[in-house]
């Protein structure tokens, strides 16, 4: 690769990002508008400064469509569970149930934006937990804007250990990490303990969000408990079976936030009358119009059956096996640009098995659902054709956008932009890389959607970098993972999720300018203490 790595380069590899940023967060744009516009930049900047011609571009073009219809295969039946859930009124009926079984409100959003957030993340991921908790805390009654928000922080620990350890094994992957070698399993460690931060900092923010003080202090016996569990038990797991390491915590959290709910401490009614993110007036109307005939164990049929047959097809080793036989991936030639930096050809480019694939589970247990609902009356043989409607329309528009920032992030991978970001930042630093280390996979995330192709993005590099500047390996490349788990707050694609099955869609940028500085302050925190450790100790 003969690709010159200045600061004008640098800067071309940047502005689409930048543009992006500006587009959404200054000027409030959606995404629907702002990811064509960055696409645009990246094309421009690719094809000009980075030497890409027409067959790459194309190429590229195509790899992010087909990704685009595996993320899109998610977003439309999380929209249709939604759908069912609410067209059967069952949210007013959660929201009732939760009342008398969790008396104290802060203890519900814990309990659904955080607990169950984070045990869908153990199973599913790949933005289900988000597309399926902002809906459901919109139908709690939390405001649309802070439902998409909370969720996206609540699922982001998760997003290294979690779906079934599936961005850590990208790591391993990229890195040509040993399963079981020393170098494997103190990276796990480094990853755990870093993301075990970000876990304690997602608690403390819910419940800043909800009544800042006065909430932080009634609810910081429960974060500690909960982070405990998350945070520790991920970390000891890391060290004995990393595929299960974030869902079995998960799951054990989820019932001891229940129990937690009968201590002298949360059992009885409380809760903060002028929270700015809780809709309390409109809550109150909705669950009038809850049946009575429903209990709230009928309205979470859909997610029972949900995470049962997830489990079953992803916990079962022969079942997995069987089914994950049926995938297919569309097959790239080779393409270069002017600078010989080099994307190989695949003959079978990020495959899907559709079978064992989160989109179907959420149809599934859609349909199932829509079913069941049926049979007990409480949906309308009438009304079953307006669900599956209401549920297209609402998919079409953030089509758009998943569409276009997926693209672009192809793009530029494809044309070295993104690889030039990353070296440009290990230039500059030094030693003092080790700080911005997970940044770099907070930008990989942001770039794809995905901590998972963040991994694979940016996990050579990282190795690579540390061994050049002496750092220690396992701890960079924890850094990035816990990074990348990090920057799935502010990916666009996650993000769009949120808006769209939230109903909000547009509101994009509202969402960045609120979440940013979290996401920013986590990243911090996390290479400081990095820093700390390499270079001062």
């Amino acid at each position: 690769m003969n690709m010159p790595a200045n600061l004008f380069m640098w800067f071309i590899a940047a502005l689409p990002i930048i543009a992006l940023l500006v587009l959404m967060i200054k000027f409030q744009w959606g995404a629907t508008e702002a990811a064509p516009m960055g696409l645009l930049i990246a094309v421009i900047c690719g094809v000009i400064f980075y030497k890409a011609d027409l067959k790459l571009i194309t190429i590229e073009s195509a790899k992010g469509v087909w990704s685009s219809i595996v993320v899109l295969t998610i977003v439309w039946p999380a929209i249709l569970l939604f759908e069912v859930v609410d067209e059967a009124k069952g949210f007013s009926v959660i929201r009732k149930g939760m009342q008398k079984l969790l008396p104290n409100e802060l203890l519900q959003l814990l309990a659904m934006s955080w607990i169950f957030i984070s045990f869908l993340q153990g199973i599913t991921g790949f933005g289900v937990p988000v597309a399926v908790g902002a809906p459901l805390l919109v139908g709690m009654g939390v405001n649309p804007l802070w439902a998409v928000i909370i969720p996206l922080i609540g699922h982001a620990w998760g997003n290294t250990f979690g779906t079934l350890s599936v961005g850590w094994d990208a790591l391993a992957m990229s890195a040509n990490l040993e399963v079981g070698s020393e170098l494997y399993l103190k990276t796990a460690l480094w990853a755990a303990a870093f993301i075990w931060i970000w876990n304690i900092i997602t608690g403390l923010s819910i419940c800043w969000f909800y009544g800042r003080k006065k909430a932080i202090k009634k609810g910081l016996p429960a974060v500690l408990i909960m982070s405990l569990i998350h945070g520790g038990g991920q970390m000891i797991l890391t060290q004995i079976n990393t595929t299960l390491s974030c869902f079995i915590p998960a799951c054990i959290a989820f019932i001891v936030i229940f129990i937690l709910g009968k201590t002298k401490f949360y059992k009885d009614p409380w809760r903060i009358e002028d929270s700015k993110i809780m809709d309390h007036e409109n809550s109150i109307k909705t669950e009038e119009d809850a049946p009575r005939d429903m209990t709230i164990k009928d309205a979470f049929v859909p997610y029972i059956i949900l995470s049962a047959i997830t489990l079953f097809v992803l916990l079962i080793p022969a079942v997995k096996s069987v089914l994950g036989q049926i995938s297919f991936g569309l097959s790239f030639s080779e393409t270069s640009t002017g600078y010989d930096f080099i994307n190989e050809a695949v003959s079978s480019y990020s495959p899907i098995s559709p079978l064992i694939h989160s989109g179907t589970f959420l149809f599934a247990a859609s349909v199932l659902g829509l079913l069941f609902y049926k049979k007990h009356g409480w949906i309308k043989n009438n009304r079953m054709k307006a669900v599956f409607v209401r549920s297209l329309l609402k998919t079409i528009p953030s089509g758009i956008a998943v569409i276009g920032f997926i693209i672009m992030s192809k793009i530029m991978g494809g044309t070295g932009q993104t690889m030039v970001l990353a070296y440009g930042i290990s230039e500059v630093l030094g030693k003092g890389y080790a700080f911005l280390a997970p940044v770099v996979g907070m930008l990989g995330s942001f770039m794809t959607s995905s901590n998972m192709a963040s991994n694979i993005l940016f996990g050579e590099f990282q190795l690579t970098t540390a061994k050049l500047l002496g750092l220690n390996a396992a701890a960079i490349l924890g850094a990035q993972t816990a990074g990348g788990a990090i920057g799935n707050t502010i990916c666009p694609g996650n993000i769009i999720l949120g808006t769209t099955t939230a109903n909000i869609l547009g509101k994009e940028g509202q969402v960045l300018k609120k979440i940013m500085p979290i996401t920013l302050s986590a990243a911090v925190i996390v290479g400081a203490i990095l820093f700390v450790t390499q270079i001062i100790l």
